[in-house]
């Protein structure tokens, strides 16, 4: 009898147990896995609906780590190509249609930009060779494909830059062979996302694909090797490449003349926490000591940028001899370069606090911001009922860029805790369609919960149209400042089109004190 208890009693909790899983996972619901990655442990369930199986929309991404060890985050800051990667770009509930793409990419791997003085220069190869580590199954005909980059159309002077990287000796700032591969990687990522979506017919025209980049050469190259791997052998002919001459993408919205005094007080804020660093100091003068330098000079080499690349390509730390230099000779260690980088992370920590650096994002981004808003909403208008969409509108647009324009990007998102972009970040932007069915409330229900939530203007707009936030293959949607007080458990668990609008054209103003960009931009203050 007692065994017969404890029977029912494990049936019981068993179906309690099903049903309350069963229920939290019908709370958000989309595809499964990313193509050809393995599910993670904790997202095994499936569960029932129109013959797929499907899964949270918005999987949370790990948080950050209060004091993470600056070794640890290197490597990932590296972003070595060795590993499978995770990404949740072209998931979405069930039946909704994706329309658009807006990407922003930081370029791939490069050579330091400064030398450390009295040092050799790392050696490392920046010609391509389909046979040295690490490689790509397209890279081979990817480098093929530049070769016949001319028949492409090229604005400015982007024409006159290599499109391929192809010193044997690097040279300073030069994209190597693994930049190379890490944009091949990211390609392939987003058109294995994307393919079962069916975002571009094949006979995709000239407008519905825009890449744009900064005149260096690195990023000309990261654009092209990601645009490789997301359309391989695309025609050359179809493709315009567009000059950004800011590296703030702000076209010809560049002229603000309050934003870069915020950039100054940042900069202000930075070499005061850097000076008030004791333990920072020594190291300098340490490792100035062992260079026979001025740690003033030192300081002026940037050296971290240096010994990331040696970190990053697996090359020993530089060595001088005592006979060579004034210095006490001998080589730079891990542990001095360890304190040079917590002392960024704390920095990071501290940026974020003052809150100096977000003004000068919202201002920095705002543009790029608004021609991303401005393309998502003409595609929406082209979906919109009773309409036939045109061929003409920007489907999958590419813009390749720098740290300095993805870290203000992420600030100016509200993404305070994104870890500083890493080699080949990307951030993306998508705009759904929801299916007809599942419009949500009716018009009058629609205008009595804008008004009750004050919800008005631009929030109002989009209907059935939303919009998703990926940085790095992670969704980050829902933290973003535009959506992050959105319902996720309502009618549609993604985020409406009309908060990202509204945001864009007068709430990220907010912090400015401000309704517009020109009246930030321009306002006299004190």
């Amino acid at each position: 009898m007692l065994a017969r208890n404890r029977f029912i009693l494990l049936v019981v909790v068993g179906a309690v147990l099903a049903i309350v899983s069963l229920s939290l996972q019908f709370l958000h619901l989309i595809p499964t896995t990313p193509m050809g990655e393995e599910r993670p442990p904790q997202d095994q369930g499936q569960v029932q609906g129109q013959g797929k199986s499907r899964k949270r929309v918005i999987p949370v991404p790990p948080t950050e780590d209060p004091d993470p060890d600056p070794i640890t985050e290197a490597y990932g800051y590296c972003n070595t190509p060795d590993r499978s990667e995770q990404a949740w770009e072209g998931h979405s509930p069930v039946d909704y249609k994706l329309l658009s793409v807006q990407v922003m990419i930081r370029h791939g791997d490069r050579y330091p930009l400064y030398a450390i003085p009295k040092t050799k220069r790392p050696a490392i190869d920046c010609t391509l060779s389909p046979k040295r580590k690490p490689s790509h199954p397209q890279l081979k005909s990817f480098i093929g494909h530049m070769a016949q980059g001319g028949h492409g159309r090229w604005e400015g002077t982007l024409s006159s830059l290599p499109r391929l990287p192809n010193h044997s000796a690097c040279e300073m700032g030069e994209l190597t062979q693994t930049g190379v591969v890490q944009h091949l990687r990211n390609g392939q990522l987003l058109r294995q996302a994307y393919k079962r979506h069916k975002l571009l017919p094949p006979d995709w025209s000239t407008k519905q694909v825009w890449v744009e980049t900064t005149g260096r050469s690195r990023t000309l190259q990261s654009g092209m090797a990601l645009l490789y791997g997301f359309l391989p052998d695309f025609d050359w002919s179809r493709l315009t490449v567009h000059h950004q001459w800011s590296t703030l993408f702000c076209g010809s919205a560049c002229d603000c003349p309050a934003r870069n005094p915020y950039l100054e007080e940042e900069q202000r804020r930075q070499y005061r926490l850097r000076a008030a660093d004791t333990e920072l100091e020594r190291t300098y003068a340490d490792m100035a000591r062992t260079l026979g330098l001025p740690p003033r000079q030192l300081r002026a080499a940037n050296p971290i940028d240096s010994l990331l690349c040696h970190l990053c390509h697996g090359l020993s730390f530089p060595c001088v001899s005592a006979g060579s230099a004034l210095g006490s000779g001998g080589c730079l260690t891990l542990a001095q370069f360890a304190v040079i980088r917590r002392q960024q992370l704390e920095d990071e920590v501290d940026r974020r606090r003052v809150g100096l650096y977000r003004r000068y994002a919202v201002l920095a981004m705002h543009p790029y911001l608004n021609r991303t808003a401005n393309r998502l909403e003409r595609v929406a208008k082209a979906y919109a009922p009773g309409r036939k969409p045109r061929a003409g509108e920007e489907v999958f647009t590419l813009s390749s860029a720098h740290d300095v324009t993805v870290a203000p990007l992420l600030s100016a998102l509200g993404l305070e805790e994104a870890l500083f972009p890493r080699f080949a970040a990307r951030v993306v932007f998508e705009l759904w369609k929801s299916p007809h069915a599942t419009q949500g409330p009716r018009k009058g229900q629609q205008q009595s919960q804008n008004k009750a939530s004050g919800v008005k203007g631009e929030r109002s707009k989009g209907g059935n149209m939303f919009v998703r936030v990926l940085y790095n293959g992670e969704d980050v949607t829902f933290h973003t400042t535009f959506c992050r007080s959105h319902d996720r458990h309502a009618t549609q668990p993604l985020c409406p089109l009309g908060n990202f609008l509204s945001f864009v054209r007068k709430d990220m103003f907010g912090v400015l004190n401000a309704t517009s960009y020109h009246d930030a931009c321009y306002r006299q203050t004190g």
